[in-house]
């Protein structure tokens, strides 16, 4: 297993309760994957550089993950294809 830094922003209109939602749907995704998620770090609502799906924010969320190398790209596709993320990045420590 590997370890990865999983950066995500998240629409900045949503409310607590929802951004939980997104955050703990990564987290079972990493745990189906026989991953382990070591820490989770909300940053908060910053400002982005440039315009993101007419956002001019984001709330950004580090994820540090023990992933196998071969469930990278599963994960990948999940978070692209879920509509509350905006951008993400996913790196090796």
């Amino acid at each position: 297993m590997r370890s990865y830094e999983l950066v995500c922003i998240v629409q900045p209109d949503l409310d607590e309760t929802a951004f939980n939602e997104v955050v703990d749907r990564v987290k079972a995704w990493v745990t189906d994957a026989g991953g382990e998620v070591s820490k989770v770090d909300v940053w908060g609502k910053r400002k982005l550089a440039y315009l993101i799906r007419k956002q001019r924010e984001g709330q950004y969320v580090l994820l540090n993950i023990n992933l196998p190398a071969e469930a990278t790209t599963d994960l990948e596709r999940n978070v692209r294809f879920l509509e509350p993320v905006m951008r993400h990045m996913l790196t090796v420590v």
